[in-house]
């Protein structure tokens, strides 16, 4: 039984891995990014991390240490940020683990800058042992965001014991603030065509990517402005008057923004002969964490692409 969590966990690593990468290489390619009719200009994501003129460079950005946790024997410790022109941005953590049996520390939520990022942090220490490890900021997320400056880190870590799976605990944001912390202004997107907006939740369509790596991707901006944590998902979703089942669901924190791709598969779009995306419609459902209650459900959404 451990053996096949062990293979499931290598391969769901992976599978993210490749979306990560996946991600990346579909991000820099623009020609092939499409506004949604009636889109609107103004502060985009190339600048909307509103940087002041003082804001520090990446090479000069520092971290005080800092004691993230310390609790039942974990201790977890940021040591410093550094900057790597390939890798990009990441802080080193000390992971101690002075428990009597093996334990996992994995982080379960990572923001940058307020905006909600991707991360495939994951450390396992053997009893009474230590580990360096880098707490990577996916430099795709962060450009999507339109950050270069890192001000604030906010993560939360689960622990769990390596054989057998128990969870140990789970910690709360933990915020990491950056030598650069009060020089960035954490900006809402501006640009794009407003698909939804209930004066808490707001949806904007940003563009269509038809040579994404998967497809195609329509990416959203989203901001949260609710006291709780929300999940968005898309239902009913057609394209060019088909109907597809596409990959997406997105958790924002309260107060947080995420910028996130809707992304459909080529196979299903040459099943259903589409060359090239016209028309699309489809509905939020908007849930709490639970996913079991319904914040909001949207009417359905038609918008087409220029």
């Amino acid at each position: 039984m451990k053996n096949n969590r062990v293979r499931f966990v290598c391969l769901v690593l992976a599978c993210v891995m490749f979306l990560t990468m996946a991600a990346a290489s579909s991000s820099e390619n623009s020609d092939s990014q499409k506004p949604l009719s009636g889109s609107s200009s103004g502060n985009t994501s190339e600048n909307n991390s509103g940087e002041e003129s003082s804001a520090e460079t990446v090479q000069d950005i520092t971290i005080e240490e800092q004691v993230l946790f310390d609790r039942d024997g974990i201790v977890v410790t940021a040591k410093e940020f550094s900057h790597d022109s390939i890798w990009g941005d990441s802080i080193k953590l000390l992971v101690e683990n002075n428990r009597d049996e093996n334990v996992t520390v994995s982080c379960r939520n990572l923001i940058v800058n307020h905006y909600m990022v991707s991360n495939l942090f994951s450390c396992e220490v053997a009893a009474g042992k230590k580990v360096n490890k880098e707490l990577s900021l996916p430099s795709s997320d962060l450009k999507k965001a339109g950050i270069s400056t890192v001000s604030e880190v906010e993560a939360s870590f689960n622990v769990y014991n390596s054989d057998n799976w128990d969870d140990i605990f789970n910690t709360d944001l933990i915020c990491i603030q950056t030598s650069a912390y009060g020089q960035v202004e954490y900006k809402a997107e501006e640009s794009g065509k407003e698909l939804f907006n209930n004066g808490e939740i707001r949806i904007v369509g940003k563009y269509v990517d038809e040579d994404d790596f998967w497809g195609a991707a329509i990416q959203l901006f989203i901001e949260n402005n609710s006291a709780q944590t929300i999940v968005v998902h898309a239902r009913d979703f057609s394209v060019n008057g088909y109907m597809l089942t596409p990959l997406f669901s997105s958790t924002v924190f309260p107060g947080r923004m995420a910028i996130d791709d809707i992304t459909l598969f080529s196979s299903e779009m040459e099943e259903n002969g589409i060359e090239s995306i016209e028309e699309v419609e489809l509905t939020f459902h908007i849930t709490d964490e639970s996913y079991f209650n319904t914040i909001a459900d949207s009417e359905p959404i038609t918008f087409t692409i220029d």
